[in-house]
C-alpha cells in the first residue's frame, strides 16, 4: 500500500542517457531501516502552532526507525493522551498540547528525551 516515491535525476547517479542497448542501471536501494532501542533514541518533544491555522500541536522529532514502529509509538502516545494525531516524514504529530504529558511517558519507557523550544 504504501506509495512509491518518484525518481528523480539524483536517484541515478547522475546518469541521464546511455546509448549501451545492454546497459541496465544499478539502483541502489536504501537499506531497511533498522529501529535503535529506546535507550538509544535521542527525541525531542516541542510544542508548534506555524502552519496549522493558529492550532497549537505537539511534536516529537528525532525517531530513528521503520515506519511500522513509528506508527506503534504515535497509536501508543494517541491513546496516552485521548487525542487525534499522525506520523508523517519521522515525525509524530498530536493535536493539542501534550508536552508534559508526552515527555513524562517516553521517559518512563527508557527514551532519552529533551524539551525543546520554550
Amino acid at each position: 500500500m504504501s506509495k512509491q516515491k518518484k525518481k528523480i535525476i539524483n536517484d541515478f547517479g547522475g546518469i541521464m542517457f546511455s546509448t549501451d542497448p545492454d546497459f541496465v542501471y544499478e539502483a541502489n536501494e536504501a537499506k531497511t531501516a533498522q529501529t535503535l532501542p529506546s535507550s538509544q533514541q535521542d527525541l525531542r518533544v516541542l510544542l508548534d502552532r506555524k502552519n496549522r491555522g493558529g492550532k497549537t500541536v505537539t511534536l516529537i522529532t528525532g525517531f530513528i526507525g521503520t515506519d511500522a514502529d513509528l506508527e506503534a509509538l504515535t497509536k501508543t502516545l494517541k491513546t496516552k493522551c485521548g487525542v487525534g494525531g499522525a506520523a508523517k516524514e519521522g515525525e509524530i504529530i498530536l493535536q493539542g498540547d501534550f508536552k508534559e504529558k508526552v515527555f513524562l511517558f517516553l521517559q518512563k519507557e527508557g527514551y532519552k528525551v529533551k524539551k525543546s523550544g520554550g
